[in-house]
């Protein structure tokens, strides 16, 4: 027997007995199954959804405090009670809840999630705790247009993305052409304005936004698999924390809890007051977070900067490498890209590491802001006539002293225009951090347009803030170039 053979057959020998073994211990693996227990060691059960799906989930001001209502978040809290903890819940787009959970940021997505194939390839889920139909909204005026699924040659239809209802409007809906966006409040609002010929959405959903706007119907279109089960997410593996809630979800059943959490969610459906007596601390809150982003971001996206900068100006190439390569790959992906991989990316790379959203945001904001702070300090230290390095080399002055006390100090009259400039574009780019969950000016439009089914004076009240502080920014910065031209 050769050396290889013997190797060979040693190999073989100890995958048979790993699969052996594995055969025969299912219990043991399910023994060490902790989700459950490490849920109630934490004390709190961290609850993924999207808010802007009424009568799901959705955003409501309480005794004068923010908060989100709907059925989904009194099962949950149901759930969460049942397992003797809190309920801490974690709200972003519906597309970013699968990554959440995989990344183990959330416990759990309750949020109108049904167990389609291909979620079931990724996570588990609970037992369905309801059954709906999908229906088709479309304007009146085209009532006797849009009667079947052989009606939409050529339409556009909407629907909210990596739902079941994308799918059906894909696979049912004959000759559409399907777009997906990640609000719900978007969608109705492009047919509104007739930017999309139909949406498709679940049933209480239609039924929600039916009876807020006089324009728009559920219309006579029946699906060949219209019939959805909502159920409750979660990772692979977690027997002991999905049999907890499925008990729940059984206990709800038999009392039959469901109906009195769908009437509490229609009575929150209904508004008191005028619109900014409801919403005006939203959008408070939003500005005052867009503007502590856009300041954090600027802030250490400077010193970073200003390192780079320097790093890309020295004579030694193992310096200026890493930077130009640094610059270059910001300056070449998207903010958004950027913002995943610091959110996910890290959890997934360092395991335990799980960064808090807007912990997550200051840093690619930061990060992101970092490359084009460098193009810009380097440029104003280049701008300074080169003489000035060379009279102070010739005091006596090191390299360092004369960049120190010479040139930077000339530099910065030449940059700050520029970096006031760079602060307003991240005021405008944080809005892009509102896909994890940050509740930013952005985002806050977003939670005020599901609650008020109003989808235009949300965002136009957001755009005035914006103006506000950019324009205001823009005149301080004015008015501090003028006194630097002045002191010369």
């Amino acid at each position: 027997m050769t050396k290889g053979t013997f190797y060979l057959k040693l190999t073989a020998i100890f995958f048979i007995l790993m699969m052996v073994f594995a055969s025969f211990s299912p219990v043991s693996a399910a023994e060490k199954d902790t989700s459950l227990s490490d849920v109630q060691k934490s004390g709190r059960l961290v609850v993924g959804l999207s808010a802007d799906y009424p009568p799901y989930e959705f955003h409501k001001t309480v005794k004068g405090k923010d908060t989100i209502v709907g059925f989904d978040i009194s099962i949950a809290k149901k759930i969460a009670k049942d397992m003797g903890v809190t309920l801490d819940i974690k709200e972003m787009d519906f597309d970013s809840l699968l990554p959440a959970l995989k990344t183990n940021k959330i416990d759990m997505i309750i949020s109108g999630m049904s167990p389609t194939p291909e979620r079931l390839k990724e996570v588990d889920f609970s037992d369905p705790y309801m059954t709906v139909q999908q229906k088709v909204v479309i304007r009146k005026t085209d009532k006797d247009k849009f009667k079947t699924t052989n009606d939409f040659a050529g339409a556009t239809v909407g629907a909210q993305k990596q739902t079941t209802q994308e799918a059906l409007a894909q696979d049912e809906l004959t000759g559409a052409k399907v777009k997906s966006l990640s609000k719900v409040t978007t969608l109705m609002l492009e047919l509104q304005q007739k930017k999309l010929d139909a949406v498709v959405l679940e049933g209480p959903v239609a039924d929600a936004y039916i009876s807020q706007y006089d324009d728009l119907m559920i219309s006579d279109v029946q699906f060949v698999n219209g019939t959805k089960q909502t159920a409750i997410a979660m990772n692979k593996g977690t027997t002991s924390l999905q049999k907890s809630v499925n008990t729940s979800l059984q206990e709800i059943k038999d009392k039959n809890l469901l109906k009195e959490y769908k009437e509490e969610a229609n009575k929150a459906m209904f508004k008191d007051g005028n619109f900014f007596t409801q919403y005006g601390s939203y959008y408070v809150k939003g500005a005052l977070y867009t503007i502590g982003i856009a300041a954090v971001g600027v802030l250490f996206g400077s010193i970073l900067g200003a390192l780079l900068a320097l790093m890309k100006l020295a004579k030694t190439r193992w310096l200026r490498w890493p930077a130009n390569c640094y610059i270059e790959f910001v300056r070449g992906t998207p903010l958004l890209v950027q913002i995943f991989l610091v959110y996910f990316g890290t959890t997934a790379v360092f395991g335990g590491l799980n960064l808090p959203a807007i912990v997550a945001g200051c840093i690619a904001l930061s990060l992101n802001s970092a490359a084009y702070v460098a193009e810009i300090i380097r440029a104003g230290i280049m701008a300074v006539d080169k003489g000035q390095e060379e009279a102070a080399r010739s005091l006596g002055m090191t390299k360092v002293a004369s960049m120190r006390y010479i040139i930077l100090p000339q530099a910065i009259k030449n940059i700050l225009p520029a970096l006031g400039n760079e602060f307003i574009t991240v005021i405008k780019e944080s809005s892009i951090v509102s896909i994890i969950g940050i509740t930013e000016l952005m985002f806050m439009s977003g939670v005020v347009a599901g609650a008020s089914f109003n989808a235009v004076l949300p965002y136009a009240v957001a755009a005035v803030i914006y103006f506000i502080l950019t324009f205001g920014l823009s005149r301080l910065l004015g008015v501090a170039e003028r006194r630097m031209r002045t002191s010369d």
